[in-house]
């Protein structure tokens, strides 16, 4: 299992936010040029950048978080804000790693199948492509936490590996921001359901602890932002832990 730092942008700044509430914002004295060179400089070469006003259907920050991707050489997980096929592709061809869709994803019945079809076909889109599910009380929420889907939630998970997508990202919100533990009892439920997905969680992690659980289960990946900036855990930690997936792999 590996872990990928996190960093989510607000208004151009390095933010946090508790339960996706944009009232509850913690802001961090730091730029995202800043805290990619850190984490480059400390061995890790995968980040997931998250474009906050991009999910809230603001793209000020677009401009300015592709030239900035565009001139680092680190792997980036990048989402927020993705509603078209053409924004995928753009990214694609802007040298993003995997470009992660998730409200357009809900909201219109054919833009997966479109996906699947245009840009990565079934072999590829668990490379290029990351299905966000955010997930408070196992009820599926979109358009940055704010509105809910009548879709259930292993539906929808059966619906997307039916056009090829395997890779998800799950968030759970009753945990995120908190650092109260990751959502081991969510997680597990996704695998128990379809053991082959990649999963990556995201959300509460306080510790290496909780990596530790999330590893015994056998999610794919984890993401961590708040324990890295409230000193939870550190980025030789991170270094570490990564260094020895990849030897046991």
């Amino acid at each position: 299992m590996y872990i990928i730092p996190a960093i989510d942008i607000l208004n151009k700044r390095v933010v946090r936010l508790r339960e996706g509430d944009y009232e509850q914002v913690t802001e961090y004295d730091v730029t995202l040029e800043e805290m990619i060179e850190k984490y480059k400089s400390h061995g890790t070469d995968f980040i997931h950048i998250i474009d906050l006003n991009g999910a809230k259907n603001d793209f000020s920050n677009q401009q300015y978080l592709f030239d900035v991707i565009r001139k680092t050489d680190m792997k980036v997980q990048y989402g927020g804000g993705i509603r078209s096929i053409e924004k995928v592709k753009e990214l694609i061809d802007a040298g993003v790693h995997r470009v992660i869709v998730g409200t357009q994803a809900i909201t219109n019945p054919s833009f997966l199948p479109e996906l699947s079809k245009e840009v990565c076909g079934k072999d590829k889109c668990s490379d290029q492509v990351i299905v966000a599910i955010d997930v408070l009380d196992e009820v599926i929420k979109y358009s940055g936490w704010m509105e809910s889907s009548p879709i259930k939630l292993m539906d929808y998970v059966d619906r997307c590996l039916q056009l090829g997508f395997f890779r998800f990202l799950c968030t759970d919100i009753n945990k995120d921001g908190k650092l109260a533990g990751a959502g081991i009892d969510l997680y597990q439920k996704l695998l128990d359901h379809s053991p082959f997905i990649k999963l990556i969680a995201s959300g509460g992690i306080s510790s290496m602890k909780d990596i530790e659980d999330l590893s015994k289960i056998k999610v794919e990946s984890v993401v961590v932002g708040k324990a890295i900036y409230e000193g939870r855990i550190n980025i030789d930690e991170i270094k570490n832990w990564n260094l020895k997936s990849l030897i046991s792999i």
